[in-house]
């Protein structure tokens, strides 16, 4: 779920915040038709991408108008099953009659001696391994038969029971079961296996299906990504039409006002802030996604509003290629609209736009001033910042070791609660698969399944992220989550104290919820909260000093 940055959920995105999933110039998510092909001149391997359809439809055939068709691959293989279930060519077994065994064609044209024939396997081997070294000599190292053909008998039975596996899966019709199966059959490079179930998964997903099979479509589409190329080739071979800025402005702007993900991120985020910032006369906020701004109006409005007077806020924004495209501009749109704001609130206001990547931010970059009373936000944006499993640099810790060395008074985390950084691929596919299932379960009861717009939405801002995930793997993987629990620590070595939430934040994303569905929970634990999906939690929410 996510909208900005590279790819990832961000309130205010378009995937998880209500920003544009990171679309990169290196990477934008297909929706593909693929074709055997040898590697072609732009560095894109093992499979072509063929044209105009590829990618300015993202959907199944059920998404008619809203997304066009959702071509797939379909491979040209195809498959014979024995009775037993497994793909085979039959070749015809022979016996022969114990008479010929002695006849004088069977061989040299002499009869077979009774003295060359015996029962005894041990005394058998032993004669086999004579011979074996009379020809090859005493050190040959060539496997005794006896041990070969156990183990490729071994070996076929093993294959012919995944197969079976895999038609019992099928004829039970479970959409997620599928998934996992034919998932296992990409990690374990079963391309006949992985085959087979895309073409089954084709015929089961649909945009404007139930949650499943909405998600299904998009990590159907992450399987395709996978088994057509890996690392940097599945940037430079997936190519999608972007849709018009304002298009995707009001795709991020959907989900923001129909999930309540994105409001409980700027709502604790700014309730931390407002309460340490509360005896404070200049202020300076460190946002390092500043999107469309949107989460500032509302803090800028509270301090207005506090006792003695509101105190002069300077708001440093680092901006984000897909934030840009969606507003149309640079991070300076979004300090004029902002300036704009305050100075109709009187609260003294200054912007500075740091156009520049997260991961890239260095200490002169922040034009840090003294006297100011420091905040610096992290919402839905650090699980974008390659760590020590990616890059011998490790940006995520860099920066909460730079953060900390500024003092500041707090700093806010908001991050979806899910396991998908280190993760290896099948592990990985199955918690994105549980996750983003809960995320269009909640999308599911605000809106029609064939609603159009939300369509858009879920497809533009959710599903790059998802097929990111599945599909790829080092620097391309930029949705790289992480529990709390493993924030915690990363914050902890940086040298960070926990900054307690206070009671008030807490009622106040009560009273949000109540205007959503009943199925949202909220939950608070060892200083931080927790908003989930039934008995699933999404999103935590926490802050340090």
């Amino acid at each position: 779920m996510q909208a900005s940055q590279k790819h990832g959920i961000s309130g205010r995105s378009g995937s998880f915040y209500s920003q544009p999933v990171p679309q990169d110039e290196s990477c934008q998510w297909p929706i593909l038709n693929i074709e055997h092909h040898s590697c072609s001149d732009d560095g894109s391997q093992g499979m072509h991408f063929s044209g105009p359809t590829y990618c300015e439809q993202y959907g199944t055939h059920e998404s008619s108008s809203a997304t066009g068709s959702f071509p797939i691959y379909n491979s040209p293989s195809t498959v014979s099953f024995s009775p037993e279930g497994s793909p085979a060519s039959q070749q015809d077994s022979q016996t022969y009659p114990s008479d010929q065994l002695h006849s004088p064609e069977n061989g040299h044209g002499s009869p077979i001696s009774g003295s060359c024939v015996t029962d005894d396997v041990n005394e058998l081997r032993h004669k086999l391994r004579e011979l074996e070294t009379a020809m090859l000599g005493p050190d040959s190292d060539i496997l005794d038969v006896h041990e070969v053909i156990p183990r490729e008998l071994n070996k076929i039975s093993l294959e012919r029971e995944k197969w079976k596996q895999m038609m019992d899966v099928i004829s039970r019709g479970d959409l997620k079961e599928v998934l996992v199966t034919c998932a296992k059959a990409v990690a374990d490079n079963d391309i006949l296996r992985a085959e087979w179930g895309i073409s089954e998964l084709r015929q089961m997903v649909s945009v404007s299906g139930e949650p499943i099979q909405r998600l299904g479509a998009y990590m159907l589409e992450g399987l395709v990504a996978r088994l057509a190329a890996s690392g940097s080739s599945i940037y430079k071979a997936l190519r999608c039409k972007e849709p018009a800025s304002a298009e995707l402005l009001s795709y991020m702007h959907l989900l923001f006002e129909i999930c309540p993900y994105f409001k409980f991120g700027h709502m604790s985020g700014n309730g931390a802030i407002a309460e340490a910032m509360k005896d404070e006369s200049k202020v300076h906020i460190i946002d390092f996604q500043i999107s469309q701004g949107v989460q500032w109006i509302t803090l800028i409005q509270a301090l207005a509003a506090r006792p003695g007077g509101p105190p002069q806020i300077r708001i440093t924004g680092i901006d984000d290629s897909t934030s840009a495209y969606a507003r149309g501009g640079g991070p300076s749109i979004v300090g004029q609209r902002l300036s704009r704001f305050a100075e109709s609130c009187k609260v003294p206001f200054e912007f500075h736009a740091a156009t520049i990547s997260g991961c890239e931010v260095q200490l002169e970059d922040l034009e840090l001033r003294p006297g100011e009373a420091l905040a610096v936000n992290f919402a839905f944006i650090l699980h974008h910042m390659p760590d020590e499993s990616v890059d011998t640099q490790n940006h995520r810790d860099r920066l909460l070791r730079l953060i900390k060395s500024l003092s500041p008074k707090v700093v806010t985390l908001v991050e979806q609660e899910s396991n998908t950084n280190t993760a290896p691929f099948l592990p990985r596919f199955i918690e994105a698969m549980n996750y983003y299932l809960a995320v269009f379960e909640s999308i599911d009861v605000t809106l029609p399944r064939d609603h159009k717009e939300r369509i858009n939405a879920e497809q533009h801002c959710l599903a790059r992220e998802i097929v990111n995930i599945i599909a790829c793997e080092g620097a391309e993987r930029v949705e790289r989550h992480e529990l709390l629990g493993k924030w915690k620590s990363r914050f902890l070595m940086a040298g960070f104290t926990p900054h307690p939430l206070s009671s008030y934040v807490n009622a106040t994303i009560k009273t949000l919820l109540q205007n959503y569905s009943d199925k949202y929970s909220l939950e608070e634990k060892d200083g931080a909260l927790y908003l989930g999906w039934m008995d699933r939690a999404l999103v935590a929410a926490c802050a340090w000093s």
